[in-house]
This record gives structure tokens, sequence and C-alpha cells, in this order.
């Protein structure tokens, strides 16, 4: 095989959640752009004539779409059921979906702590084990985390999204360590700073957005299609023998 093909998706299908905008949405595309046939799934995410789903279609891929709210447990095994109905054979899964709140950890409330770890972590297992334990079984799939640099660091006025990004860390390795050796690989991506929604109060605050510039040796906050190559190199046969691993797209940060 040569080095080009090791990157195809041809034949794979692909479930991205959150895929309706930012980095979700630039990962489905990568992965529509290799080969993969999408399924998406966001909380808001209309069922046909989405913007991400218009996008894929004018690839030659097929995308199919579907509502989910993570928050909510009942909706997520009622998804998940459709989804074995629907697509029983999903070669590659990539966990996406999530959200932020923000307030000091002494003001953060009960409700924000909860949403944000129901949605990050909670959800994102309770997804990965229906969709591994087909893969396991087949024996072969690609599982990718998106974490972050809090999966690594602290960070502030964030303590829910903190803990639930060091959790994907984690339950990345942990599922590698139970599922390499049946053909399926688990890998995060941690994005660095890029320019999405979640992000939008830390672009808008000039303090908070200069001393991340600041930092960062390359000198710019990072695009979701910087997250494109990553994606597609960890869904791919380049990467069958990488598992367990965080792999981060941040510009230089960490190496700082």
């Amino acid at each position: 095989m040569s080095i080009i093909d090791l990157f195809r998706l041809n034949g794979k299908t692909a479930l991205v959640t959150g895929c309706k905008r930012g980095i979700g949405k630039a990962m489905a595309l990568a992965l529509a752009e290799a080969g993969a046939d999408v399924v998406g799934v966001s909380a808001t995410l209309e069922p046909s004539g989405s913007a991400v789903e218009r996008e894929i279609t004018a690839l030659g891929r097929r995308f199919t779409g579907y509502t989910c709210d993570f928050s909510d447990r009942r909706a997520l095994y009622r998804f998940i059921e459709q989804l074995r109905t629907d697509f029983p054979v999903i070669d590659i899964l990539v966990n996406n979906a999530g959200t932020i709140l923000r307030k000091p950890a002494a003001e953060h409330p009960d409700e924000y702590w909860d949403k944000v770890i129901e949605v990050n972590l909670n959800a994102q297992f309770v997804l990965s084990r229906e969709v591994g334990k087909t893969m396991v079984a087949r024996g072969r799939g690609k599982i990718i985390f998106v974490a972050s640099l809090l999966t690594f660091q602290g960070g502030i006025t964030v303590p829910g999204y903190a803990a639930s990004k060091g959790g994907i860390g984690q339950l990345t390795k942990a599922l590698s360590n139970e599922w390499a050796g049946h053909g399926v690989q688990v890998n995060a991506i941690a994005p660095g700073y890029i320019r999405t929604d979640n992000t939008q109060a830390l672009q808008d605050d000039p303090v908070r957005s200069k001393a991340i510039l600041e930092r960062i040796p390359a000198g710019r906050w990072g695009e979701p299609d910087d997250l494109k190559g990553a994606v597609v190199f960890l869904a791919s046969a380049a990467s069958d023998y990488v598992s367990g691993e965080i792999l981060t797209v941040d510009g230089g940060w960490m190496g700082r």
C-alpha cells in the first residue's frame, strides 16, 4: 500500500459528534475529503439541509444527520438505538461534542458542573462503550476523542471543563489498554486555542487574548481547519500502530 493510500478512508463510515460547526464540522469535512461517509449528530443539528450536509454531499460523500442533546442520558440512549438500526457498522467514532460554562470555582453552581461533566465525559463514555463493543467484536475500528490543553492544565474559571477534559485523557488510555489488542485504536486530539464559539469569551477579552497569543510560538490562534490532518491520520490505516496517545495541535503551546 502506498503512503497516500494509507490515509484514504474510502468505504468507511465515520460518526462525528458536535459536527454542526467549528472543530467538529472541520473534522467531518476532512474525513469526507479523505473518502468517508459521515454520520453527524449535534444538539441543534438540522436532520436534513444543514450546512455541513451540503458541504459533505458536494464532495460526493453521503451524510446523515441526527439531533441529540448529550446532556440528556435518555436521549443519548435513544440515539444509540436508532444508530444501531440505521448504521450497524461504524468504522470511525469522533467524540467531539462538548460544552463549556464559565464561573469562578467558588461560585461554580452544581448545574454547571453536572451539565459539563454529563456532555463532555459521561456521554462520551457511554457512546464509546456502545460503539466500541461492536468494533471490538469486528476486530477493527478507530475512536478519536477531542481533548484539550486543559487535559494537561487547570485553566481559569472552568473547573468542570478542566475536570471533564482531564477525564477524557485518562479514558483514552483506559480504552486503549483494553481494546488495542482487538484491533481498535483509541486516541485523542488536544486542540490548542482555536477560533471557535467555545473560545469567543477569551478572544473578546483583550487581556486574556493578548496573554494567550504571546505564549503561542506559532504566533496566532488556531483555526478549525488546523485539526484536519490530525483527525485523518488517527482515523486511517496510517495510525494502526498508534493507540492511547493524546496528540496536541496547539501551535507549540505545550512545548513552551
